[in-house]
């Protein structure tokens, strides 16, 4: 597409294997030692990560930025796993727009869906 092209209309999100292998490299690395930690306690590690994340959004650091969205999406997805979920499928919820209305961009009057 040339810069000058109109962008075209919205079209559901393919299935993304990246995210898959992803969350299974994550426990493949990790898996042992956040089983042995249990649930509750890897959660509050990503909550953690979280908070080191809006330390780097205020703090307008590139590089510390996307060292702290990585932790998180890592962090995430080690609780996924320990949870049973698979990220891969999860993100399906969006894949078409919007959950609540089906748009994209969203057209609630009061944003996304919150259920």
């Amino acid at each position: 597409m040339d810069a000058g092209e109109p962008r075209p209309a919205h079209a559901p999100l393919p299935p993304h294997p990246g995210l898959g292998d992803f969350q299974r490299h994550v426990e493949a690395l990790y898996g042992e030692r956040d089983r042995r930690r249990g649930l509750p306690g890897t959660f509050m590690w990503l909550v953690e990560e979280v908070g080191e994340l809006a330390r780097a959004l205020r703090a307008e650091d590139p590089q510390a930025l996307a060292t702290e969205f990585a932790d998180v999406l890592a962090w995430l997805a080690t609780v996924a796993s320990l949870a049973g979920v698979d990220l891969e499928t999860a993100v399906g919820r969006y894949a078409s727009g919007c959950p609540r209305c089906g748009k994209c961009p969203c057209a609630c009057r009061r944003g996304p869906a919150r259920e």
